[in-house]
């Protein structure tokens, strides 16, 4: 049977009439189907509010279909069990202790971060200007300038041995005032 010959006459409304006097002719209709899968009254109710809001982004689908009413069952039905997957989903994900929950890794970043981050690079520039002239100048041309030893030696007319060592002493230096802080 085609929405042409409906006894409501839908097929000369446009879509969100269409959609509004469908959602009000199968309300019952669509509530029931929910129930028979296990929700209850008021979450059966929720979940066909959600079809409405949905529907109504999209009003035009309902034109397509040959039985209004299998539609948005079917619809209701669906939109019931991705809610009750959702709850078990959700029930399962909260199931632990608040033991259980502590011990899990944030995946985030601590909320107090920002502010270590801050005090190690205000350790770190201080580190940095206590070096010696040449070292310093080394250190920021490797970890600033991303210049490999060969070319911070060419560039400052030093061996690469002396580069390797200013580095090693320039980072073992930085590492130390870092540790003092923990």
């Amino acid at each position: 049977m085609s929405n042409s010959s409906s006894p409501l006459g839908w097929d000369a409304l446009n879509s969100n009439d269409l959609l509004n006097r469908a959602m009000e002719a199968h309300y019952a209709d669509m509530t029931r189907a929910v129930r028979r899968k296990g929700h209850p009254l008021s979450t059966a109710r929720d979940v066909v509010h959600d079809l409405y809001i949905k529907l109504a982004a999209q009003p035009d689908v309902l034109r397509k279909k040959r039985s209004i009413k299998a539609f948005l069952c079917r619809s209701a039905i669906n939109l019931g069990i991705d809610r009750l997957r959702r709850e078990n989903r959700e029930a399962h994900l909260f199931s632990g202790t608040e033991k259980e929950a502590l011990a899990v890794a944030s995946a985030g970043p601590a909320p107090d971060l920002a502010l270590e981050i801050e005090a190690r690079i205000a350790i770190l520039r201080e580190a940095i200007a206590e070096l010696p002239e040449r070292r310093r100048m080394v250190f920021i041309l490797h970890r600033l300038n991303h210049l490999s030893p060969d070319e911070i030696s060419i560039k400052l007319k030093i061996s690469r041995n002396m580069v390797d060592r200013h580095l090693r002493r320039a980072f073992a230096h930085c590492l130390d005032r870092l540790l003092r802080i923990e």
